[in-house]
């Protein structure tokens, strides 16, 4: 996974890499040590609190009762500022342009924890790929040569091999369809490591999954998911926000909530006149 400072982020080359090269890269020196800190003692507040929030890809972990060692935290707009700067960091803005357009919403925000025990989720797509296991509910030709996802996790603990670290499989990003058993994708995945404050950036179409946290330390990140602004997001969080934050709201986040993109619309009573064309 190649890997790019704060100071020396090339938004083409990134780019290139997420559509054509291996569908990920590494970035560090985007956020202060005190905001990785203040966003881990909000998570793990939070995932002590109330450990049975909704989650994916963890079907063998419900089987086997394992449950709470994999939590989630939702919402996390209305749970801290500091999760509106990371989600509208500039250099994560400048790049996501250039891959999903200039008007690019958020999907959702949302925390992930693995404690240590904690079993991995079966390899997957992300969202709005993520059910392409079943390809007859999607449009026939749907292919992977525009993207409609990227995913950014950003570190809170150390991601090594020993805490599970996401897997990956390099330029599977290309060919859009959902992991098979037949794959064997374990014999030919890579590792996102990383280390708190660095930043995982990917195409939601590469094959990937959280692994087994062996360690005896927890395993967190903040999981942030960007779109086309004409996907409908996972989550609706301007619904779930206080009408404080929706009022403070930066012109980068009014964007990312999707408030700047009128639809769906009740149409038949918006007011009168010529809304969209070129003139």
């Amino acid at each position: 996974m190649k890997t790019f400072a704060h100071d020396r982020i090339d938004p083409d080359a990134i780019v290139d890499e997420l559509l054509n090269g291996d569908g990920a890269v590494r970035l560090t020196g985007l956020f202060a040590p005190e905001d990785i800190a203040e966003a881990r003692r909000t998570v793990m507040e939070h995932s002590d609190r109330d450990a049975g929030k909704v989650t994916h890809f963890q079907g063998v972990a419900e089987a086997e009762g394992a449950l709470a060692l994999q939590r989630r935290v939702w919402n996390l707009l209305a749970k801290g500022e500091v999760f509106a700067r990371m989600a509208a960091h500039p250099a994560l803005m400048d790049i996501l342009r250039r891959f999903l357009g200039t008007e690019f919403i958020m999907g959702s925000i949302a925390a992930n924890r693995i404690l240590p025990g904690g079993p991995g989720q079966e390899p997957h797509v992300d969202y709005p790929y993520w059910d392409f296991h079943a390809p007859e509910t999607h449009p026939v030709g749907l292919n992977a040569s525009f993207p409609m996802n990227a995913q950014v996790s950003v570190i809170l603990d150390p991601f090594t091999v020993e805490s599970g670290a996401t897997a990956y499989v390099p330029g599977s990003q290309r060919h859009l369809r959902y992991p098979t058993e037949a794959d064997d994708f374990h014999a030919g995945a890579e590792r996102m490591t990383g280390e708190p404050g660095d930043v995982a950036l990917f195409f939601g179409a590469a094959w990937h999954c959280a692994m087994p946290n062996r360690s005896d330390h927890d395993r967190s990140a903040i999981l942030i998911q960007y779109l086309p602004k004409w996907v409908k997001p996972m989550e609706d969080m301007p619904a779930a926000l206080p009408p404080d934050v929706i009022e403070g709201a930066s012109p980068d986040l009014r964007q990312l909530l999707g408030l700047n993109y009128p639809y769906p619309e009740v149409l038949d009573t918006a007011a009168g006149g010529n809304v969209e064309g070129r003139a």
